[in-house]
């Protein structure tokens, strides 16, 4: 079975190869360019950096510096695409650690079928071909993730540290993770349990206040401002699935004349839901139902955010081989609603490319029933993962994923 792992590697590595070579491809000859917008800002905020300056020199670039430093390599080699094989890198690196967590977890055969959920999805493999900086992001938390199942909460917590300066949602799974760690130590006492909490709690600010500081040492308010505070405010409103994408479009529209206050307070239903799904079931504190756990809430947190574009899947698929080693709903089932996601977000992305490179007016009904209709089924989507996670897993079922 070690042969066959690897065989799933290697193939996933030349299929990445094929979208890679692909996209070079298509961005010469098609009039939709398969390079991510993002990686264009990433590019040119790293040869700001490589020249000394700042990288919030260039315009919308809103992320931590790191991300800037991760592409200068770009440009002291001189080829365009090179910060796509890094981030292709982190995306098998993250292949690699789901691979060694499941196969501790269920037997050998259905693990290679669910390593296959994130290391042969057309999804992952397109997001980060076309140069989008998430992988980087889903490496660190699986590498927190890795470390915490091993009971290594000083690095866990340094890595979990760094996923939060990166991108600053990582920040829910604290709870569920605190829980986890509460439970798992519970046999050995109160001064264990209290001791590996502050371990991975003093590492993970010891990481994030440390870069923040760095960071704002080096390039000063501007780095607050555009890599944490304008989240609070942003108005995003291209290539947005989010059922808010009209309000925010109207108010970016209407920032002059004051427009409505109400999209400032769409992180509150979404706050809400990742609190509650980040305690769901602590019965029984085992790693997997910590990963099942994670999977619901980030799935939560994605459906309700006030942006929502594809690379935030990623955010939750990388769970999704751990939620289904220990569902309970049917194939039928699930291939119902997997096909409505897929289909309610083919309709939004018809109607996004009449909007952006048609230029048609589809803002009403067009986009706004797209994004209604792809919100719903999220919401149906998350009641039901909620019903199956609360569902206990049977003696009979358990014996037979260790069989």
């Amino acid at each position: 079975m070690v042969s066959e792992d690897w065989a799933l590697i290697v193939a996933s590595f030349f299929v990445r190869v094929g979208f890679f070579l692909f996209g070079i491809y298509q961005d010469a000859n098609f009039k939709v360019r398969y390079t991510d917008i993002d990686y264009f800002v990433f590019h040119d905020a790293a040869k700001y950096v490589y020249e000394g300056k700042s990288p919030y020199a260039r315009d919308t670039y809103r992320y931590t510096p790191l991300l800037s430093w991760l592409l200068v390599p770009n440009h002291y080699f001189g080829w365009f695409h090179l910060g796509k094989i890094i981030f292709v890198v982190f995306d098998l690196i993250t292949g690699l650690i789901i691979m060694k967590l499941l196969n501790q977890a269920i037997s050998k055969k259905r693990a290679l079928i669910l390593e296959s959920i994130w290391l042969l999805n057309p999804m992952v493999i397109t997001i980060s071909t076309r140069g989008n900086a998430e992988s980087v992001l889903c490496c660190l938390i699986m590498l927190t993730l890795y470390y915490l199942q091993k009971g290594s909460y000083t690095i866990a917590g340094l890595l979990y540290g760094l996923s939060i300066h990166l991108k600053i949602y990582p920040i829910i799974y604290c709870i569920p993770m605190a829980i986890f760690i509460y439970y798992r130590t519970s046999k050995q006492g109160s001064r264990a349990q209290l001791t590996s909490l502050l371990n991975i709690g003093l590492s993970t600010l010891v990481t994030l206040l440390g870069c923040g500081w760095a960071m704002y040492k080096m390039y000063g308010y501007e780095f607050l401002d555009q890599a944490y505070l304008y989240h609070l405010y942003r108005t995003d409103h291209r290539h947005n699935f989010s059922i808010w994408n009209m309000l925010l479009y109207l108010d970016s529209a209407n920032k002059g004349s004051g427009g409505s206050n109400l999209s400032k307070y769409a992180f509150v239903p979404q706050l809400l839901l990742a609190l509650i799904t980040g305690c769901l079931e602590w019965r029984n504190p085992i790693f997997d139902n910590l990963l099942s756990v994670l999977f619901v809430q980030t799935f939560a947190f994605v459906a309700y955010n006030k942006v929502c574009t594809s690379q935030y899947f990623v955010w939750y698929l990388i769970f999704l081989p751990f939620y289904l080693s220990r569902s309970h709903i049917s194939w039928r089932k699930s291939l119902l609603m997997a096909t409505l996601w897929v289909v309610t977000q083919a309709l939004w992305l018809s109607q996004g490319y009449y909007l952006e490179f048609e230029g048609k007016n589809v803002f009403y009904p067009g986009l706004f029933v797209a994004s209604a209709l792809f919100f719903l089924t999220n919401v149906w989507l998350l009641g039901q993962f909620i019903t199956d996670i609360k569902t206990p897993v049977s003696s009979t079922s358990a014996s037979k994923k260790n069989n």
